[in-house]
């Protein structure tokens, strides 16, 4: 709540209005379906999509406001589409007045027009570049050599470090990469799932390496490769450290 009270007093980073068509389905029914849904920058690294709260209120779902409206006009809802509910945040007054945010991560489908979304859509201002270099990566911890590759994926990506993806034959020794049950996602890359690093003296670094196994079309060229952590380990590149 209090969030979503310091975005109705003093308003997000930064929002735009866009044209494409978003929708989502709860309880097997569409419970909006709008083409003018705004992007949010509610902190700098990327935005989400919040809707027209007329948008939600005429769809077939139920919507009961649970608290407030508070001072500077937010209200905390709960929409339900048959028997499955969702939390929605509603503006009523200040910079975000007439949008609702509705919680993704209950959403059974949440879409661009066909294209599934995951907990958030691209920014329009980023894009990522994945380039083949024979430039020699060295990944070390702590003085152990992990992996060397003269065969990696630089992966560039607006506003970011560069991130390495080595193929997983430049590991030096598997054994100390344990699976993770860790997932995450990137609306650029996919869904990526991680490994720990655990040598044999002790020394770990939980989620230190991820990799992609199904990316999306436009980075294919990291599938199963590996990225490890760049503020975690020593990355040498063409033998100057990061």
């Amino acid at each position: 709540m209090a969030d979503a009270s310091s975005l109705a007093t003093n308003g997000p980073i930064k929002q735009e209005p866009t044209n494409r068509r978003v929708r989502a389905l709860l309880g097997g029914q569409w419970i909006f379906d709008t083409l003018d849904a705004v992007y949010v920058w509610e902190h700098k690294y990327y935005p989400v999509y919040y809707v027209p709260v007329a948008a939600v209120l005429a769809g077939p779902g139920k919507l009961d406001k649970n608290d407030g409206p508070t001072d500077n006009g937010v209200v905390l809802a709960t929409l339900q589409s048959n028997s499955t509910t969702a939390t929605v945040t509603i503006f009523e007054a200040g910079p975000l007045a007439g949008l609702a945010k509705v919680a993704s991560e209950t959403l059974e489908w949440y879409a661009e027009d066909e294209k599934l979304l995951g907990s958030h859509p691209k920014d329009p201002y980023t894009r990522i570049e994945c380039l083949p270099s024979s430039r020699p990566v060295r990944i070390e911890l702590g003085g152990t050599v992990l992996a060397e590759s003269h065969n990696s994926i630089f992966l560039h990506e607006t506003n970011l470090r560069t991130r390495y993806y080595l193929s997983p034959t430049s590991v030096k020794d598997w054994s100390v990469l344990k699976p993770s049950e860790t997932t995450s996602f990137c609306p650029y890359k996919g869904q990526a799932r991680y490994y720990h690093v655990v040598l044999p003296d002790g020394r770990e670094v939980k989620d230190g390496v991820w990799y992609y196994p199904f990316p999306t079309l436009e980075s294919a060229l990291i599938q199963s490769r590996l990225s490890f952590y760049n503020e975690k380990f020593d990355v040498f590149v063409d033998g100057v450290k990061e």
